[in-house]
């Protein structure tokens, strides 16, 4: 077996074998697993308190950021006065969103305190998606082309070898159009750009770019690191089920809070890279179906370790997953899980064999990214199963000697009381949702707010069915591999009107 086939097997393996050893052990000796559970319930406490913490520091952290005027503070601040020699490349993959989800996200830029003269504006279109995308991208450079130093639509052409049709082969397809045809004939210095990749529903808030150049210019080695917004999906959440916002909330929820561990923080979804990295690496893997965090990685093992990822504490707005119906947004709400958790399966064996042959990189940081990234996928597929579904099976299976034992009777009030503390996490959960919420439709009542605390009630069901599964899914599909290996699934853009 090679070592990519091995490392592709060994998130699913690992996930199973823990699913599995519970369901045995449970039977053979249930002592020993209602004792696991116990501990297991005290160390998810323990982890929610902690990640509860992060959460509350990165809150504050955004809060405070958004109230600065970050454009005023690169002028003022003198160790920043080279902030106007920079120039931002600006990518926008799209396939076939309706005009007017990429419409509100260029709406959103314009509106920005940042001087447009500085943006390179790319508007990447995916050939495959026909006359309809074309006529969506002329439409938008009719009416927004003048207000950027330049606009450009690049068109990815289908079936080029070795791809996967995708958003990482249209990246890198456009960046590398954008250096032909703007970059290289004008003559810009490749240390001075600055690539931010967006879906084509990002919208920014005012002071995004500012915010964005003073933290690249007051880092030290900046040219070495990407840089992270916090992703907020609610530019349609009222627009969405309880069950989607739940999930939409949980996401938003957990990328805040991990940006209080940079130590932790790979790139995911919007994102900015300097050019002169992507260049060194190689640009977006064409073969990669989650791109986006698979550059962290290209990026960290072609500079020996000394790559990071800085997060800037501050938000960018995205859609949460809806569709027309309610079961139509649960499939394409599994279906986007599903290919966030494939990137376990993606890049654990790309850095494992990276760090296997680069010896440079320190062992200590090699076995703690290891250990804390193949943990973290681990956690994903089987943590929520443990807890809600399998922490009864000793009771169940255990035989008649331990179900009549004092241990089996306490072991339902001791789990219940202990997940009854950890129910702090929610709380924290529930409470950000209702600050987090944008500006309400005419329809929103205060009543409304009832229901977006309750909402939370379905966190148990998220968690297992768009948590877990999905996730064991993906790492299956690892295991068997061939035509079971997930490609690139768009997730389909939708709106309604926003006052019904």
């Amino acid at each position: 077996m090679s070592q990519q086939r091995f490392f592709e097997i060994l998130p699913g393996v690992l996930s199973w074998s823990t699913l599995l050893a519970i369901v045995i052990l449970s039977w053979i000796y249930p002592v020993f697993m209602a004792v696991f559970i116990i501990f297991f319930d005290i160390y998810w406490f323990l982890k929610t308190l902690y990640l509860s913490i992060h959460l509350r520091i990165s809150y504050h952290r955004m809060n405070t950021n958004m109230k600065v005027d970050w454009l005023a503070k690169l002028k003022a601040d003198p160790t920043t006065n080279t902030w106007d020699q920079f120039y931002h490349v600006l990518i926008f993959p799209f396939y076939k969103e309706p005009y007017e989800v990429i419409r509100e996200t260029f709406d959103a830029l314009i509106k920005g305190n940042y001087p447009m003269d500085k943006f390179i504006v790319v508007l990447a279109a995916e050939g495959r998606a026909g006359d309809q995308a074309q006529t969506v991208a002329k439409q938008l450079e009719q009416e927004f082309a003048n207000h950027f130093f330049k606009f450009l639509i690049t068109t990815h052409p289908q079936d080029l070898p070795g791809e996967i049709p995708g958003k990482g082969s249209n990246e890198t397809w456009s960046i590398k159009q954008t250096k032909e045809l703007i970059i290289d004939p004008l003559a810009i210095d490749y240390n001075k750009i600055l690539v931010s990749i967006f879906d084509c529903d990002t919208q920014i808030f005012p002071n995004y770019f500012g915010i964005l150049t003073h933290t690249f210019l007051t880092t030290e080695d900046n040219l070495h690191a990407s840089y992270l917004p916090v992703p907020f999906f609610l530019n349609n959440i009222f627009q969405a089920p309880a069950l989607a916002r739940v999930i939409s909330f949980s996401a938003s929820v957990y990328h805040m809070m991990q940006q209080a561990r940079p130590h932790r923080l790979t790139t995911f979804s919007s994102h900015t890279i300097p050019f002169k990295v992507l260049v060194d690496v190689g640009y977006y893997k064409t073969n990669i179906v989650n791109e986006d965090s698979h550059i962290f990685w290209q990026s960290y093992i072609h500079y020996n370790g000394n790559y990071r990822t800085i997060p800037l504490n501050y938000p960018v707005s995205m859609d949460a997953n809806v569709a027309p119906t309610f079961w139509r947004t649960m499939v394409n709400q599994y279906k986007q899980q599903q290919r966030w958790a494939w990137g376990g399966v993606e890049n654990i064996p790309f850095f494992m064999r990276g760090f296997i042959k680069n010896k440079k990189i320190p062992f200590k940081r090699r076995f703690s990214w290891a250990f804390f990234y193949i943990e973290g996928f681990h956690s994903w597929a089987t943590n929520a199963l443990i807890i809600f579904t399998l922490s009864w099976l000793p009771i169940a299976i255990g035989g008649p000697e331990f179900r009549f034992s004092l241990l089996s009777y306490s072991l339902p009030k001791v789990t219940n009381m202990i997940m009854n503390f950890a129910a702090i996490g929610i709380l924290t959960s529930a409470f950000l949702g209702i600050v987090l919420l944008p500006p309400k439709p005419i329809w929103f009542k205060k009543y409304h707010y009832i229901w977006y605390v309750l909402q939370w009630m379905f966190l148990p069901i998220t968690m297992i069915i768009f948590g877990s599964i999905p996730a064991l899914d993906s790492q299956t599909r690892g295991i068997l591999g061939g035509k079971y290996r997930l490609g690139f699934w768009v997730t389909p853009k939708h709106r309604e009107s926003k006052n019904p």
